[in-house]
């Protein structure tokens, strides 16, 4: 059983930067793929980036590539998503998630099998 939990989330401008983290406790953290999502009030959840377990593959949804970078520390159990010019459209709850796949990096929600709470990410224009 694998425990996420977000941080890092808050009011920000458009054009500023914010980073949020998601530490992972229980398993083998390096054995995880792991991923970003978002859902915006009345939208469905959709994809932001994903990367390997050790961190060699990346992949990016459209809207957020050359803004958007996701890390991970294996050391520390934890994935970052560092936001930079944020856009009002970013607004949305961020979630993390974990694939027992270490070498995918999905786009499908129903590949991740374990799932953090969230946190929000609300951008003002």
């Amino acid at each position: 059983q694998v425990q996420l939990a977000e941080s890092g989330g808050g009011l920000v401008q458009a054009g500023d930067s914010l980073k949020v983290s998601c530490a992972a406790s229980g398993g083998t953290f390096s054995s995880y793929g792991m991923g970003w999502f978002r859902q915006a009030p009345g939208k469905e959840r959709e994809f932001v980036a994903a990367i390997s377990g050790i961190g060699s593959i990346r992949n990016y949804a459209d809207s957020v590539k050359d803004r958007f970078t996701i890390s991970r520390d294996n050391v520390k159990n934890t994935v970052y998503l560092q936001m930079n010019s944020l856009k009002p459209e970013d607004t949305a709850v961020y979630s993390c998630a974990a694939d027992l796949s270490k070498l995918r990096v999905s786009e499908r929600i129903h590949d991740y099998t374990y799932w953090g709470q969230g946190t929000q990410v609300t951008v003002s224009s």
